[in-house]
């Protein structure tokens, strides 16, 4: 949902204002609420958090963060999923977690949800790779598909069951296929 405010809002005011549930984002200068993630997208993004950070947490090479506020580039975005190289995590002078993430991630994830605009995800996905993130994935539920973003090649579209879906070569240990991805939607 684009909320139009009665007078344009800079980043920093947008910043400012309460949170929403779901999350907004403010991308040139519009506030657009993300839908309501639902069954699918939820169980998917439930899953993907937890097979990433399997590989890269003990070895402090990554963090994933799940709907995690990401502001840089005058945008501020909510991908489903940010993965951050350990060094590049933002912290407090005293080694903990900061709040604020003044930068893009390193792998962006999104999962489009019913009626939410492919072009609007897109978007944010290509904005991500403009600031130095690696890679990008776009998942859709409906058609079992990801598209796959990077800054140095063609977007590519993995469809086909057995397809391993590439990682960036930080988190290479991660082996994940477009059936073993979707096979999350099935609870058996």
């Amino acid at each position: 949902m684009v909320q139009t405010p009665n007078k344009t809002l800079t980043l920093e005011e947008f910043l400012n204002l309460p949170e929403t549930e779901p999350a907004s984002e403010y991308i040139d200068g519009e506030i657009i609420q993300k839908p309501m993630p639902q069954g699918e997208h939820s169980i998917l993004q439930t899953e993907l958090c937890p097979a990433i950070n399997r590989i890269v947490k003990p070895q402090k090479i990554a963090h994933a963060f799940s709907e995690l506020r990401c502001t840089f580039g005058g945008r501020s975005i909510v991908p489903d999923v940010s993965v951050f190289t350990w060094n590049r995590i933002p912290r407090k002078e005293n080694g903990r977690i900061a709040n604020v993430f003044a930068l893009a991630p390193d792998w962006t994830i999104e999962i489009l949800s019913p009626d939410q605009s492919q072009t609007k995800v897109t978007k944010n996905i290509l904005h991500c790779l403009a600031y130095d993130c690696s890679l990008g994935w776009l998942i859709d539920p409906n058609d079992q598909a990801v598209i796959v973003f990077s800054s140095n090649k063609q977007a590519q579209i993995f469809d086909e069951a057995d397809q391993v879906l590439p990682v960036p070569e930080w988190v290479n240990e991660l082996r994940l296929t477009v059936e073993e991805l979707f096979g999350w939607l099935q609870l058996s």
